[in-house]
C-alpha cells in the first residue's frame, strides 16, 4: 500500500514570481531530524487524535454493517484514484525534482513550480469530472457483491466523494511545495480541520437518527448530510494550506510554457512510479473487493454485519497511527535532505541520514506495535464500542488490528527504504520491488479468502499484509545495501536488538494488566477497558523507557530531550 495518508535552469522572465526565501537550515544528525520531525509529529498527533475521534463518531453513527461498508468503500475511491495517478508521483518524484531545480537555479526553480502546479490543477480538474461520471463502475469493481439499495447508496456516496480527488491533489502538491521549502507544519495540521468537520457531521447524523440505519431505511436528508459534509471537510483542509504557501513566498501564476525536457524529466521518473502505484492499487482493489464479499457472505449466513470491509478499514486506520505520527514525520523531514545529499554525491551522508531516521522511528514504533498487539481489545472497545457499534464489533476490529500490528515495524522500515531510492531519482527499483510485494499481497489475500472461515477472512487478509511487508523489507534491504555500499547494518541491527530486549518488560506489564482486568470482569465496556489501557500503556511504557536507557539506546535519550525542549517553559 502507498501512504498517503504515499516529488537546467533558464533565464527568468517578467511574469515570474520570485521571493527571496532562505533555504531551510540543515540540522545535524539525530537532533536535526528530530527538530523537523517533532514539529510534524505534534501536528500529526493532533491530526490522528482528531482522526480517531472522527472514525469513532462515524462508527457510532453507522455501525460496522452495510451502510458503513458502502460509506467507507465509496470514500476510499478518491484516495485510490489519487494514489494511482498522482500521489506516488508527488511523494517520490516532484519533491526531489523541485529540490534539484532550485539547487541548479533558484529563479528557474520557482518558475518550474508554477508550471508543474498549473499542469496538476488542469489535469486534476479533467480527471475529477471523468471519475464522477464513472462512479457506478468503480463501485462495481470494488464492491461487486453490492446489490439493490446498498449499491444505490454506495454509488450516491461515490458521486459526492469523488470531487475530493481534485482537492487531495491540489493539497498534496501544495504540501510538496511547502516541504521543498523547508516548511512542514501546515500539511500536518490541516487534516485537523477536516476531522473536526466530519466529527460534527457524524454528531449531527446521530442527532437526527433513532437507531441503526440500513440501506433501505436511510433517508435522503441523512445521505446528503454524510455526503456533502464529508467532502466539505476535504475542501477546508486544502484551502487551509494557502496562507502557508503565501508565507513561504509561493504565489501561483498559471503558466504552461514548459521548457524542453521538463515534462520528459517528470515522465521518466514518474513512469516507474506509476507502475509501482498501479500494482499497489490493484492489490488494494482486490483486498477491498474480497473483504466486501466476505462481509456480504457473513450477513447472508446470518452471522451479522461486522465481518466486512469496515472492520478492515478501521483497523488499518489504527495501525497507521504510530507510523503516521513518527514514520511519516521522519520521512518527510528526511526526503528533501537525502535528495540534497544524493544530488551532491554524498552517499555517506545519505546512509547516515537513513540509519538515523530508521533508528529514531523504531524507538516509538516498536513499543507501539507491542501495545497494539497486547491491548488490542481494550483499544478498540474504548474507540468503537459506542452508539450503533457493539462490543463484538469492536472485538473483530481488534483481531484485525493485532494482525496489522505485526506488520508495523517491517512496514515502516520498508517505506523509509523506498525514500532512499526516490532521493536518488531511482523510481525503477521501488517499482520492481513493489511488483514482488503486491503480488505476494494478492496471493495472501486470495489464500485467506478461500481457506479461512468467513468470520476470520478479514483477520487473515491483515495477516497476509504483515507477511507481504516482511518480504518487501528483506528484498529492499538487500538491494539498498548494494546500492549504498552498506547501510550501517551493524548499528541498525544492534539498536533494534536492544529495543527488542527493552520491549519485553512492556509486554509483560501490559499483558498482566489485561489478565487482571479480565479476571475481574472483563474489558468489554468503556470504563474497565479505558482503565486497563491507561494502566498497561503507562506502566509498560515507563518500564520500556527504563530498560531502553539501561541498554544504552542513544535514540531514546535524544527523543526524550528533543520533545522535552518543546514543552511549554522548556524551550531554549
Amino acid at each position: 500500500m502507498v501512504d498517503i495518508p504515499l516529488p537546467g535552469g533558464s533565464a527568468p522572465d517578467a511574469d515570474s514570481t520570485v521571493v527571496d526565501t532562505p533555504p531551510p537550515q540543515e540540522g545535524k544528525g539525530s537532533s536535526g531530524i528530530l527538530k523537523s520531525g517533532a514539529i510534524m509529529a505534534i501536528g500529526t498527533l493532533a491530526s490522528r487524535v482528531t482522526g480517531f475521534l472522527r472514525t469513532a463518531v462515524i462508527v457510532a453513527a453507522l455501525g460496522t454493517g452495510l451502510v458503513a461498508n458502502a460509506y467507507n468503500t465509496a470514500n476510499t475511491i478518491p484516495n485510490q484514484i489519487y494514489d494511482l495517478l498522482l500521489g506516488g508521483i508527488l511523494t517520490s518524484v516532484i519533491v526531489p525534482l523541485l529540490v534539484r531545480a532550485k539547487q541548479r537555479d533558484r529563479v528557474a526553480g520557482e518558475q518550474y513550480e508554477q508550471r508543474v502546479f498549473t499542469l496538476a490543477v488542469i489535469g486534476l480538474g479533467v480527471l475529477t469530472v471523468v471519475a464522477v461520471l464513472l462512479a457506478p463502475l468503480f463501485i462495481d469493481v470494488l464492491a461487486g457483491s453490492y446489490t439493490g439499495d446498498q449499491r444505490a447508496v454506495a454509488v450516491l456516496f461515490a458521486r459526492f466523494f469523488l470531487p475530493q480527488l481534485f482537492f487531495y491533489g491540489v493539497g498534496a502538491f501544495a504540501g510538496a511545495v511547502l516541504n521543498s521549502r523547508g516548511s512542514f507544519g501546515a500539511p500536518m495540521w490541516a487534516p485537523v480541520l477536516n476531522n473536526i468537520v466530519v466529527i460534527a457531521v457524524g454528531g449531527a447524523f446521530l442527532a437526527i437518527t433513532t437507531g441503526k440505519v440500513d440501506p433501505s431505511t436511510i433517508s435522503d436528508q441523512q445521505l446528503m448530510l454524510l455526503s456533502v459534509g464529508t467532502t466539505g471537510g476535504i475542501v477546508l483542509q486544502t484551502v487551509a494550506l494557502w496562507p502557508s504557501l503565501r508565507r513561504v513566498g509561493f504565489r501561483w501564476r498559471p503558466r504552461l510554457d514548459f521548457r524542453r525536457g521538463e515534462l520528459g524529466e517528470v515522465g521518466r521518473m514518474a513512469g516507474w512510479t506509476l507502475l509501482y502505484v498501479v500494482a499497489t492499487q490493484v492489490a488494494l482493489a482486490v483486498v477491498t473487493a474480497l473483504t466486501n464479499r466476505a462481509g456480504k457472505t457473513a450477513f447472508d449466513q446470518g452471522l451479522g454485519e461486522g465481518y466486512g470491509y469496515t472492520p478492515y478499514f478501521n483497523a488499518y486506520q489504527l495501525f497507521q497511527l504510530p507510523y503516521a505520527i513518527v514514520g511519516v514525520s521522519v520521512i518527510t523531514a528526511l526526503l528533501p535532505r537525502m535528495s540534497r545529499f544524493a544530488a551532491e554525491g554524498k552517499t555517506a551522508d545519505v546512509r547516515a541520514a537513513f540509519s538515523s531516521g530508521l533508528r529514531l522511528s523504531s524507538v516509538i514504533i516498536m513499543p507501539a506495535a507491542a501495545l497494539m498487539l497486547v491491548l488490542g481489545p481494550e483499544i478498540t472497545t474504548v474507540l468503537f464500542a459506542h452508539g450503533n457499534a457493539t462490543a463484538d464489533d469492536a472485538l473483530v476490529i481488534a483481531r484485525v488490528m493485532q494482525m496489522f500490528a505485526i506488520a508495523l515495524v517491517p512496514f515502516s522500515v520498508y517505506q523509509l527504504m523506498l525514500r532512499v531510492f526516490y532521493a536518488h531519482g531511482d523510481t525503477r527499483t521501488p517499482a520492481l520491488v513493489g511488483l514482488v510485494v503486491t503480488t505476494c499481497n494478492i496471493m495472501m489475500a486470495f489464500t485467506a479468502y478461500n481457506v479461512l472461515d468467513v468470520k476470520w477472512i478479514v483477520v487473515g487478509i491483515a495477516g497476509g499484509f504483515a507477511i507481504t511487508n516482511l518480504v518487501g523489507t528483506i528484498t529492499c534491504w538487500l538491494v539498498l545495501r548494494r546500492k549504498l555500499g552498506g547501510i550501517d547494518g551493524r548499528r541498525i541491527v544492534g539498536g533494534h536488538l536492544k529495543l527488542l530486549v527493552a520491549i519485553w518488560p512492556l509486554i509483560g506489564f501490559a499483558y498482566a494488566a489485561h489478565t487482571v482486568a479480565d479476571a475481574l470482569g472483563g474489558t468489554d465496556t468503556m470504563l474497565p477497558a479505558l482503565a486497563t489501557l491507561v494502566a498497561g500503556s503507562v506502566g509498560g511504557g515507563l518500564l520500556y523507557v527504563l530498560f531502553a536507557k539501561l541498554m544504552r539506546v542513544e535514540e531514546i535519550q535524544t527523543t526524550i530531550a528533543t520533545f522535552a525542549r518543546r514543552l511549554p517553559g522548556r524551550a531554549k
